[in-house]
């Protein structure tokens, strides 16, 4: 093979490399772009008072709430709702959690009756807000890595909505 030969295949060869770099960059940017669209708060900014802790929520295009935030240390996506009487935990999450599963009981979900098992949460952690002991539930039948941010967190704070976002606030 001659020297120009070997020059051309090697220019052939980067360029397809360069290519194949640039669509990987390309997938990664839209992938990240659609993640912030879904949970607009991967990583909710807190603001801190002489009174109190402040996180601003922006909802996403579905009008839910979905935020960032950690179970005893371990990164977590958090959807609120205020019509769950716990923190609703899918199992598959709590048990890469290491969270024990304490007693059955039965919960009324919006899909009907289902099993869930009693746990509890020592630390939790939304933004610069922090809440310990917080009662939940591991339920089997639940889908998805999303746990649901019922009341049993929820009480522990002040929350308003207006317009297309809400504010967590802890007083100290």
């Amino acid at each position: 093979m001659s020297e120009t030969g070997s020059t051309q295949r090697i220019g052939k060869i980067m360029m397809i490399l360069a290519w194949v770099a640039g669509l990987s960059l390309a997938a990664m940017w839209f992938s990240g772009l659609e993640e912030r669209r879904i949970n607009p708060n991967q990583t909710p900014e807190s603001i801190t008072t002489d009174r109190a802790i402040e996180v601003r929520l922006q909802s996403n295009a579905q009008g839910h709430y979905l935020l960032g935030g950690q179970i005893n240390g371990r990164d977590v996506t958090f959807l609120l709702d205020t019509g769950a009487t716990f923190v609703a935990i899918p199992a598959g999450v709590a048990d890469r959690l290491g969270l024990p599963r304490g007693r059955r009981i039965a919960v009324n979900t919006a899909n009907g009756m289902a099993d869930s098992y009693t746990t509890r949460i020592d630390s939790l952690r939304l933004g610069a807000i922090g809440l310990v002991n917080v009662n939940a539930g591991i339920v089997p039948g639940m889908d998805g890595e999303e746990i649901l941010l019922g009341m049993s967190a929820l009480r522990q704070l002040d929350f308003s909505q207006r317009g297309g976002e809400l504010i967590l606030r802890q007083y100290r």
